[in-house]
This record gives structure tokens, sequence and C-alpha cells, in this order.
């Protein structure tokens, strides 16, 4: 009994309980998203991974079969294109037949030598990943929430929205969109769907690998309270209280996760 009690806390430390659910997050593959997957798994949900390519997804979802026994799913879907976020969530409807959280993390942030070097091409294509196809999934993921018993849908901003720097300001007007929407959706789809935001700061993910390490971390020891960069598994903690029963009266929220690095979630 203690052994297997063990391994309980062990793939479910968290001791949240999303049995039975239905979790849809975008830019699943890697990073935050996985990070976030795999937890969302572990606590009994099942998962739909979906990302512009749909190999990667696949493979994380067959992974996470096989480590907790849900049924997760990989979907390709470039939540840029409409009619690509109407698909993905037909598919996940004829597969599940519900969908109870929707987590909005699809984002990108192209680099650029000056502002003006930026494209209506480029600028038009960060606002469709970060902001139109959010809006699109949000809305009919949403529709079909409120009209089944309820559903959580969570946006991934960034503290670019607040404290917008000239190397990103496509993005953060993009993800300051986001904001704006997540309060927006809470009223729309309120009382029964709860829409909330987490603001993460700077991480170490994937993207990490084209920074400049030293400056940055000089740069962190001076401007970030805990004067680091975060690792992708410190949101879940985050995700996890959106997605479940613990957030019941939370909706419209806007939570950093940022080591301090912004004074104001607004």
């Amino acid at each position: 009994m203690s052994d297997n009690t063990n391994n309980s806390e062990q793939t479910n430390p968290w001791n949240v309980d999303l049995t039975g659910k239905v979790a849809v997050i975008t830019g699943g593959s890697r990073g935050i998203g996985k990070c976030v997957a795999e937890a969302f798994a572990a606590c009994g949900a099942n998962v739909v991974i979906a990302s512009r390519k749909a190999g990667p997804c696949e493979e994380l979802a067959a992974d996470l079969n096989a480590r907790f026994g849900t049924k997760n799913m990989g979907v390709g879907c470039h939540v840029g294109e409409w009619d690509q976020c109407d698909a993905l969530i037909a598919t996940v409807l004829a597969e599940y037949g519900r969908i109870d959280i929707l987590m909005n993390n699809a984002g990108m942030s192209p680099l650029y030598d000056k502002l003006t070097d930026v494209t209506e091409a480029l600028y038009d294509k960060v606002h469709a990943v970060n902001t139109r196809g959010p809006f699109r999934l949000s809305t009919v993921a949403g529709e079909h929430m409120a009209a089944n018993g309820g559903g959580s849908i969570i946006n991934v901003s960034s503290v670019a929205a607040v404290k917008p720097m000239p190397n990103e300001l496509p993005y953060a007007v993009a993800k300051s969109g986001l904001n704006t929407m997540t309060l927006g959706l809470a009223h729309a789809l309120g009382p029964n769907v709860r829409v909330n935001c987490i603001m993460p700061g700077p991480f170490l993910t994937d993207i990490a690998k084209a920074w400049d390490m030293e400056a940055f971390n000089k740069n962190a020891k001076a401007t970030i309270p805990l004067q680091r960069g975060g690792q992708p598994e410190e949101v879940v903690g985050a995700a996890l209280y959106l997605a479940s029963d613990l957030s019941s009266y939370t909706t419209g929220a806007i939570i950093k996760v940022d080591g301090g690095a912004v004074f104001t979630a607004a």
C-alpha cells in the first residue's frame, strides 16, 4: 500500500485532481506548454497538445499516454489561422465530446534590427498567433463550455504587455491585447466559464538559447528580485490553480510569474 501511495505522490505531487477533464494546450510540445501538459496528465486530465508541427505533439501525447494512462492526443494547428482553430476545436469535440480547459500558450516574437524593419506581414503574423488565434479559440471553446457546465480558459501573456521594449514591440502590443481580452471574456463568458491569464517574465525555455546569457544573468541580478530567469516548470503551479476548482472564485485575473521583474499586473 505504501509503495502505491509513494508512486502516486511522485506522479502527482501537487495533489490536484483533474481526472476526466479534457484540456487543450496550444504551443504544447515544448517549453512551458510541455511542462503544463505533463502536469495536467499527471493530475488525470486528457490533454490535447497542439502546435504548428503535429509530429512533436503526437510524440509527447504518446509519452504521456504511457506514463500516466490518460488519453492524450497531438494535433497540428497553426493558431494564426482561424479555420485551423475551428478544426482543432471540432477535432477535440469529436474525439472527447467536451472541452474543460483551454490554455492559449502559443506565441511568437520574431527578431528585427530596428522598428522600421518590421514589415506588415511580420506585424500581422505576430498578432495572428498571439492575439487573433486565442480570440477565436476562446470564443468557440468558451461558447461550448458555457453551454455544457463551464470550464476554464487560461491565456499566457508576457510581462512585455506592461513593460514593452523596442526589440519586441509588436509582441508586446499583441500580449497587451491578450490581457485586455482576458478581462473582456471573463465578463462575456461568466458565470460558468472562468477566464484568467498567466503573465510570465523571462523564462529559460528553448528561446533562451539565442540569448547572451552572461549579459542576461548580469541584468537579472540587478533588475529581478529573485535575480534569475524562470524554469518552465515554475509556471505549473499557477496553471494547475487556474485549471482546477482551487480557483473557483477567480476570473479576470492576470497573475504575474516573473520573479518580481515588473511591479504592476495591469
